[in-house]
């Protein structure tokens, strides 16, 4: 099955809000970070989300080379302050996974989805993520 860039763009804005993120990050460059943190290109499904270590310089290259979205080398810090620590904050990705001691300034900083939230993503438009989505929040 493939799809085009606007819908997955449009299906991760959609998943953004369902994950309770804020307001703030219900954005093209919040919804291409998602796709990027999960390697899912247009021609690839939800179930085939990956789950790489991905930097910022990285997500910034993944857009521009799978939608086409150009991001000006200095918005590396708005991807980090008004994405990540977001994502990070809402227990949606992991800091340093692979490294929780690296130092908060280090440029080998990376970013993953959490296991739970990895296989929620994965079962985007299906039942499953129907039913995930019918029960209560935990909190």
């Amino acid at each position: 099955m493939t799809t085009n860039n606007k819908n997955h763009i449009d299906e991760a804005h959609q998943i953004l809000i369902s994950l309770g993120l804020p307001r703030a990050q219900h954005n093209e460059r919040s919804a291409l970070s998602l796709l990027a943190l999960l390697n899912l290109p247009p021609n690839k499904t939800w179930a085939q989300a990956g789950n790489p270590l991905v930097g910022i310089t990285p997500i910034m290259d993944w857009s521009r080379e799978h939608y086409g979205k150009e991001y000006a080398p200095n918005t590396r810090e708005t991807f980090r302050r008004q994405t990540m620590h977001q994502f990070v904050d809402a227990g949606v990705a992991l800091y340093n996974p692979d490294k929780p001691d690296r130092p908060v300034n280090s440029p080998k900083a990376v970013y993953q989805f959490s296991p739970a939230v990895l296989i929620l993503l994965r079962s985007f438009g299906t039942p499953q993520w129907q039913t995930a989505q019918r029960k209560p929040k935990e909190g």
